[in-house]
């Protein structure tokens, strides 16, 4: 079985355990996902089977889109709601729609982002959450991410526990840790703050909307109907300029050969996706003015 599943994947599970049940279930080895998922979010989890595990890496690399909602007033040592609560200062009056979507709106472009403790990143071989759980700390690495959009959704005040509830939607890269700009931004606005919700409702070109549970995969493995939702490798490059070879640039395309830009078609992106007879086989990106040279090989025959 070769190809991709748009799995939703359900709170309180990790993305191995998905993956670990999918091999069982289809009875297939190579399977990976594109994207981890937190145990306490939901959503988009793309999954490459058998060959379409060479294309993991380009799902990844695509925005990823997400809904959530943000507790304003209280804080927590994981940033979200499976922590312990380490601060709270109450929010007197409402924090108005217009200064939250300003504030929003700064956090957009390229940030740098230091992981939270709680996260799966390793430094000098373990995990930061095994750090955390021992009570140590480390020096963790920052990284650069780019933050598409980020937009109010909802924003709900509650004058009795003095707290506010901001619902957000948010277009980032890969590796973007959304608790933490969802704790940033509580910041930003003066307070304390959680992650008390989070679905990936984008990734790797996929919808929720296009997803299957688990549950489903079972019942569809069960009628012997899991084959028609098993999307095609080339789904995942629909975005990409597509070239259709000759027999000629097949033979050479086979062999790793380079293609040259007269061979493609005027003006052509910076990377391509080969085809041969209707069938993916290759995507090529521009080595130099007049060359293009191969990225990855999906088949070669």
């Amino acid at each position: 079985m070769d190809g991709i599943i748009a799995l939703y994947k359900d709170q309180g599970m990790t993305s191995f355990a998905c993956v670990n049940r999918l091999r069982h279930v289809l009875h297939e080895k190579r399977i990976g996902h594109a994207g981890t998922l937190d145990p306490n979010v939901d959503g988009v989890l793309p999954i490459c089977i058998g060959k379409a595990t060479k294309v993991v890496d380009f799902l990844h690399e695509q925005p990823k889109t997400y809904v959530g909602e943000l507790l304003i007033g209280e804080a927590t040592e994981t940033e979200d709601l499976d922590g312990q609560v380490i601060a709270t200062k109450q929010v007197t009056a409402p924090i108005g729609d217009q200064f939250l979507q300003q504030t929003m709106a700064a956090m957009t472009g390229k940030l740098t982002q230091v992981p939270p403790m709680y996260s799966a990143v390793r430094v000098h071989g373990k995990h930061l959450y095994e750090y955390a759980r021992a009570g140590e700390t480390v020096d963790r690495p920052k990284r650069q991410v780019v933050i598409d959009s980020f937009k109010l959704v909802s924003s709900t005040y509650d004058a009795n526990n003095g707290q506010q509830r901001v619902r957000f939607k948010v277009q980032c890269s890969k590796g973007t840790y959304v608790r933490t700009l969802a704790v940033d931004l509580a910041k930003n606005l003066g307070y304390p703050g959680v992650m008390s919700s989070l679905t990936r409702v984008a990734s790797g070109g996929f919808t929720i909307d296009q997803t299957i549970s688990l549950q489903d995969v079972d019942d569809l493995v069960a009628s012997q109907m899991i084959s028609n939702y098993v999307l095609p490798l080339a789904i995942a490059f629909e975005d990409w300029q597509q070239v259709e070879l000759t027999a000629d640039q097949w033979q050479a395309v086979q062999h790793g050969g380079w293609l040259t830009v007269n061979e493609l078609p005027a003006n052509s992106q910076e990377r391509v996706a080969l085809f041969y007879h209707g069938n993916i086989k290759a995507l090529y990106y521009r080595a130099d003015q007049q060359h293009y040279k191969p990225l990855k090989m999906l088949a070669v025959n």
